[in-house]
């Protein structure tokens, strides 16, 4: 079982191993039970205080239920991973001994870099046709992680401090975000995503172009409920999902559409995820300022990740 505690979304993977799949060269999952409680763990997260109490309250009720599955399932491995907001926490130490007092589950924080890793070994295990080169972008409540690959391997990874809890509690105050609200939340977006090419080029001058022949994949939340967003998906399915390409038009034409929806609006739209109805805001916004600034024009969804790839890299350490 794997456990991935983020910024904003808390989910949790109870799967079983099945054969090599000759395909992808690597453990086919058997998913038991798949789970996710948008938490935001990050809200009101402040550098010199670190995760606030009411939003550790919320995170330790979710894994109580995330423990319950847990005992109730009879797992006997169980690797948990803590991401951005908690490895900038300086309340990490307390966050972390609380929920192992109250639930019983043991908190490992990983870097970017391993997150990066883990993620992309989880969108490579079911991301059909791929290219030789692409880039692959996470992005996080707290932090967007962006890979190099080339013919499966990573070349480089890029943790970038730009979530959507941020965002969206930076500069969307307005119910809707007003213009300049999301003019000034996108200038913000399109400095990072530049500060990130210069950075890949800097890194990897010579082992790593991505144009014209790379493709863009995406995983985590925001790509996801973009692809069920744009199917019109009532209940969502990750068959559908998983290997879903969105072109440009179509994220830009959801993000100008959503921009412009009161909050209870959005909360009426049946494939967009309960909690998520702010913070696809300014997902839609680094999804499409990515696209912009690398010139991309479709972005391949991944419903696999972080949490898949925690539990391959366990079996496949093993074997």
């Amino acid at each position: 079982m794997s456990a991935s505690i983020g910024t904003n979304t808390l989910r949790l993977l109870v799967a079983e191993m099945g054969d090599i799949d000759s395909g992808h060269k690597c453990p086919l999952l058997q998913p038991l039970v798949v789970k996710r409680i948008i938490t935001r763990l990050g809200g009101d997260f402040k550098e010199d205080v670190g995760i606030a109490e009411t939003s550790i309250e919320r995170a330790v009720d979710a894994l109580k239920v995330f423990a319950n599955i847990i005992k109730e399932q009879d797992v006997k491995d169980v690797f948990a991973f803590a991401t951005s907001v908690v490895r900038r926490a300086k309340n990490k130490d307390k966050f972390i001994k609380r929920v192992f007092d109250e639930t019983g589950i043991k908190i490992n924080i990983i870097s970017g870099d391993e997150e990066a890793g883990l993620s992309l070994l989880g969108v490579l295990s079911v991301i059909k046709n791929k290219n030789e080169k692409c880039l692959v972008i996470d992005i996080g409540g707290g932090s967007t992680e962006f890979i190099a690959v080339e013919n499966d391997k990573m070349f480089g990874a890029w943790s970038m401090e730009m979530g959507v809890v941020h965002l969206t509690e930076e500069y969307l105050k307005s119910d809707p975000p007003a213009k300049n609200e999301l003019n000034a939340m996108e200038r913000e977006i399109n400095g990072v995503i530049k500060k990130l090419k210069d950075l890949m080029n800097r890194d990897l001058p010579s082992a790593f172009s991505l144009l014209p022949c790379a493709s863009f994949v995406g995983t985590a939340g925001t790509i996801t409920t973009l692809a069920a967003i744009d199917q019109n998906l009532e209940t969502y399915a990750p068959e559908k999902v998983n290997n879903y390409v969105l072109d440009y038009d179509s994220v830009k034409r959801i993000y100008n559409h959503l921009s412009s929806l009161p909050l209870k609006e959005r909360q009426k739209i049946l494939s967009l995820e309960k909690g998520r109805e702010d913070l696809i805001i300014p997902g839609a916004a680094i999804v499409l300022k990515t696209m912009d600034v690398f010139g991309f024009d479709s972005i391949t969804v991944s419903d696999a990740g972080l949490l898949e790839g925690i539990l391959l890299k366990k079996v496949i350490g093993n074997r």
